[in-house]
């Protein structure tokens, strides 16, 4: 067998020129290696986005129909419903009530992120019981609390957003002011002398010529924030859609309240206080109000990339104490689970009042519920259409769920 000499160890110098070889061999290497692309504009898995109000967080999302026999009965979402930080564990901030079920999460391989606010308005506020309401501007007050727009600049600028859904101006109008109002009138006056809110300055303030122009201005600023902080994070205008939704009506006509308006039945037992003629006003001027006030917002604010989500009659039929639903003890039903449930009870939340104990918050009231919010998730998952966004008039389809066990809904 042949027998080789012990190798000898390179020069010290040539040892040296070989390791330079080999080093500069491997930065090139990983010069000329494709770099590791983050998600942003255009790339990565698609994301919508909800920005607003309590009309599009999800507020009331934990209670599916309501009933007087007791939160287990109804008690869908469970006691994380609005939880939204890291950790499951509470809120990012306290009342924005961005709850599990609101519409935004609409699956099929796209990400949904809720920046909404329960009582926002178009701009930042401390409402007065010191919760934070952030608007659709860029507040920053360098301690992390920011304006929605500001948000959703940063996130976007990060992540492939591809609709932004968007609803706003209710607040500005004063619903919840003008809810209260509704109510203490109705229980506060006898039905053979009823005092309507329709008339009274709470109500008739919001809806001059002066004001209806300002909320305008407002809600226009709003959507031209919301594009601004999309420019900001890199996106062009023909990148992304804005879904804005108008409001829906959450109660009934006059004729079409189950509960007599005479006594006190209509607020003890149905949690619906309105004179019937304040309920027709409310549906005949009020809400066309707004809903107009939005839709002449969108033209003024010129924004060339918006659709529309048209959630006016969405809920007819399953309205807050219309005769065609009712309470869970009404309808001979124990529990949220039972088979006819979410078409034998109601999609909008009780109007409670300051007697409002264990985990009901006043602020629930009159707001979309658990049925409420899936059948409008239904509705946005339409609208995203596959990616390619459109507008459409939502509308109740037929008694039951879908394949994602959402109340069936169609967008015409």
């Amino acid at each position: 067998m042949k027998t080789h000499p012990p190798r000898r160890p390179l020069p010290r110098r040539r040892l040296s020129a070989v390791l330079s070889t080999l080093l500069i061999g491997a930065a090139a290497l990983v010069a000329t290696a494709p770099a590791a692309s983050a998600d942003g504009p255009g790339v990565g898995t698609p994301w919508v986005v909800a920005v607003g109000d309590s009309y599009i967080s999800g507020e009331a999302g934990r209670w599916a129909g309501n009933t007087n026999n007791g939160e287990s009965i109804h008690d869908a979402g469970g006691p994380t419903t609005y939880f939204d930080n890291a950790t499951n564990t509470a809120e990012q901030i306290n009342r924005c009530h961005r709850s599990k079920a609101a519409d935004i999460y609409i699956g099929g391989g796209v990400n949904g992120l809720d920046l909404a606010c329960s009582g926002a308005k178009t701009t930042t506020f401390t409402d007065s019981n010191g919760y934070f309401k952030p608007g659709i501007d860029f507040y920053d007050n360098g301690s992390g609390q920011l304006g929605q727009a500001k948000m959703l600049q940063q996130f976007a600028a990060g992540h492939n957003v591809k609709m932004v859904e968007l609803s706003i101006g209710g607040n500005n109008f004063n619903f919840a002011g003008i809810v209260t109002q509704c109510v203490a009138d109705f229980l506060g006056s006898p039905s053979w002398w009823p005092d309507y809110c329709k008339d009274d300055s709470v109500v008739t303030s919001q809806l001059t010529s002066a004001s209806i122009t300002a909320h305008r201005n407002e809600i226009s600023t709003a959507l031209q924030n919301v594009r601004q902080a999309m420019r900001n994070a890199g996106y062009a205008d023909s990148a992304w859609t804005l879904l804005v939704d108008n409001y829906m009506s959450p109660l009934p006509n006059g004729a079409g309240f189950r509960y007599s308006q005479s006594g006190y039945t209509r607020q003890s037992t149905g949690g619906c206080g309105f004179w019937n003629a304040d309920a027709d006003f409310a549906n005949g001027t009020l809400l066309p109000t707004i809903n107009q006030t939005v839709a002449q917002a969108i033209t003024q604010s010129g924004l060339t990339n918006t659709r529309t989500l048209n959630l006016t009659n969405a809920f007819n039929g399953r309205r807050l104490c219309e005769n065609t639903v009712g309470l869970y003890e009404e309808q001979g039903l124990s529990s949220w689970t039972q088979a006819g449930a979410v078409d034998k009870t109601e999609w909008i939340d009780t109007i409670r009042t300051a007697t409002a104990t264990g985990d009901y918050y006043i602020q629930e009231s009159l707001h979309p519920n658990y049925w409420g919010q899936l059948a409008l998730r239904n509705c946005v998952r339409q609208a995203w259409n596959g990616g390619t966004p459109r507008s459409g008039t939502c509308t109740r389809g037929a008694n039951g769920f879908n394949a994602s066990g959402e109340p069936n809904m169609t967008l015409q």
